[in-house]
């Protein structure tokens, strides 16, 4: 099983990424402890705020005080604050946590000891007796996970504490019912409760966290994952992802084979089978869409968040297992068209309009969900009014920017995604005293970024050699290491490369390239300053939408292309040409930038096509029809 490189031992160079993790600090810190902690003292009958604290502003959303759900929040917020101290070491991110797992500590002892939570324990009495209430497990679930991470990312003992004792509580709870009363209980959305009973029985080796592990092992699903049936079209996507992301955890802690078949059998159903959009995601409605039947789902509400989030989570376990790069592709178009097009968007104008009055917002915070019918518009929502599901998913998606690129297995390493950053592989008693360093070159050949950048102008031959759009990525990983380390390094090549990979060692090629959807793997004894160079190739791709090849989305690499214009649009393909020549770059220069946008040929009226993640408040279509002659498709 491969081990992930991630915490201080990954440091991310990424512009774009530091970005993103920048504003998803400064939101995390923006928020108020005492607004977040308002619900969980309420219920254990403690004043609304921490002596002396000036009043602190009442959220709203779902948590809202008197909201169903109050508290989930919480949990995720301490989760993202654990996975950013894992990463950065910040003691002011370490502090927010540390005060917060204190007040929770209070609000259980005030309950007698057990329960920590914000919504009362009668919830779970309701859905014991099939009174419908909304989903309890679920909230609780993202308390415990909070606490569990305040423990294995930041070291918080109290955290543990306050998670061990309410796993006595829902214990007894568990235990008060029949094997087929609990099948009830547990139709009503658990979350991943399931996970966290894996993990706290790794962590505390605690034989009743073996017992709840079995009680919710929810028969109803896995069983007929297991008989290769389809539970899944038309139910509830998040409700089971985070069951079968427990039944990972599950495997990873007894060793149960039935655990990982489950797991596998989810995948198999929920993306083989089923199929996905363009982005990787899928969905309309939080619902998963008939098996390979999504011409009709194509609506404002496909690609929850959540779901996106999740799904890369069980994509990492499997690939951990198998080591297939089909996950780490996966993933990687989830990153740059789900977490990347759902959060933290930012106009990327740098220049005022000519009226001087911007007619949308310059930034948006989150989409719950991401349209993908035409004339979409992505809805942002607010800070501190809203507080969905995705509100969470948010902010611990941006605290883990570090995961998912970098695995060892003794001593073979895998790079499995392509962003600036650096990995230190000698952690551990068998590390590899190694560090590689990646680093995109762009082939710009020129750094200045703006009219007014005041950088020194240098003069490169890159400019002339490279005139046009280089159409391919370019990627530098250098070792450092005090004396030569013999290792074998499996490069992912993606499956949007166009052809084998090119690759070098300082600067010489080497034989190995690499097939687009596989690693290339090149083994060696490496010295201190050896340079790997890898060229991926790139070209606008047309993605059939499943089961309806007359509709189809433009890629180009890892990146969905979104058509700004607000009408459905049919592209007829005529003679000589192929799909794909319809678009060409198009404002392809920007001072010393490549930029990845297109204008499309031929078509009456034409219209701009950029990455989807770039799309703010414009009206935008992802899939278009296709009026193709029939002596072009020959």
């Amino acid at each position: 099983m491969l081990q992930e490189i991630a915490g201080k031992r990954v440091v991310m160079r990424d512009a774009e990424i530091l970005r993103r993790e920048g504003a998803n600090r400064d939101y995390l810190m923006r928020l108020n402890p005492d607004s977040l902690l308002r619900n969980f003292r309420v219920e254990a009958g403690l004043p609304e705020d921490s002596p002396g604290a000036v009043p602190s502003p009442v959220y709203g959303g779902w948590e809202f005080p008197t909201g169903q759900l109050r508290g989930h929040f919480t949990g995720h917020y301490l989760s993202a604050l654990a996975m950013l101290y894992a990463e950065t070491g910040d003691p002011e991110v370490m502090g927010r946590g540390e005060r917060m797992v204190s007040a929770l500590g209070q609000c259980q002892r005030e309950n007698g000891g057990e329960w920590a939570a914000a919504i009362p324990e009668k919830f779970f009495r309701w859905i014991g007796i099939g009174k419908t209430v909304w989903a309890p497990h679920y909230t609780v679930h993202k308390l415990l996970m909070g606490l569990i991470d305040q423990y294995r990312y930041a070291g918080n003992e109290e955290a543990l504490r306050i998670a061990d004792r309410m796993g006595d509580w829902f214990l007894r709870y568990a235990e008060s019912f029949s094997g087929e009363q609990f099948d009830d209980v547990l139709d009503f959305e658990t979350g991943g409760m399931l996970e966290m009973w894996a993990q706290m029985l790794v962590l505390t080796g605690d034989r009743k966290y073996k017992t709840l592990l079995y009680k919710y092992d929810r028969h109803r699903l896995f069983d007929r994952l297991l008989d290769g049936k389809d539970p899944l079209t038309n139910m509830h996507a998040n409700t089971t992802i985070p069951e079968v992301i427990g039944c990972c955890a599950a495997y990873e802690a007894t060793g149960e084979e039935r655990w990982r078949h489950i797991a596998e059998a989810y995948w198999k159903c929920a993306v083989t089978d089923r199929g996905t959009y363009a982005t990787g995601g899928q969905t309309l409605g939080e619902i998963w869409t008939p098996m390979q039947q999504m011409s009709a789902r194509l609506g404002d509400r496909n690609q929850e968040h959540c779901t996106v989030y999740n799904m890369i989570r069980l994509a990492a376990y499997l690939f951990r297992w198998t080591k297939d790069p089909q996950y780490a592709d996966y993933i990687e178009k989830n990153l740059y068209n789900g977490i990347m097009a759902q959060g933290y968007w930012k106009d990327g104008l740098s220049h005022s309009l000519t009226d001087g009055l911007p007619k949308h917002p310059d930034r948006g915070l989150l989409t719950y969900f991401l349209p993908l019918r035409a004339g979409s518009r992505k809805g942002w929502a607010s800070e501190t009014q809203n507080f969905y599901c995705c509100h969470g998913t948010l902010v611990q998606a941006n605290a883990s920017w570090n995961r998912h690129i970098y695995y060892r297995e003794g001593t073979d390493l895998y790079i499995c995604q392509y962003f600036d950053s650096e990995a230190d592989f000698s952690g551990g008693e068998d590390g590899l005293p190694l560090r590689i360093t990646q680093a995109e070159d762009t082939l710009a050949g020129s750094f200045h970024l703006s009219s007014t950048s005041p950088q020194r102008q240098s003069i490169s031959d890159i400019t002339s050699e490279i005139p046009v759009h280089p159409d391919c990525r370019m990627t530098y990983l250098k070792m450092s290491c005090r004396e030569p380390v013999e290792c074998t390094l499996h490069l992912r090549v993606p499956d949007w490369c166009d052809g084998d990979a090119e690759i070098t060692l300082n600067g010489q090629d080497l034989s190995q390239g690499g097939k687009p959807g596989s690693f290339a793997v090149i083994h060696g004894i490496f010295s201190d300053q050896d340079t790997i160079g890898i060229c991926f190739r790139k070209k606008v791709n047309i993605v059939p939408l499943p089961g309806d090849d007359s509709l189809a989305a433009f890629t180009y690499g890892p990146l969905v292309l979104a058509g700004l214009t607000e009408e459905e649009r049919t592209l007829t393909v005529r003679r000589g040409q192929r799909p794909e020549d319809l678009i060409t770059h198009s404002g392809e220069r920007e001072w010393g930038s490549w930029k990845d946008t297109f204008h499309t040929v031929g078509v009456d009226p034409g219209f701009r096509l950029i990455p989807l993640k770039d799309v703010g408040y414009e009206p935008y279509t992802v899939y278009f029809a296709w009026e193709k002659q029939q002596s072009n498709m020959e």
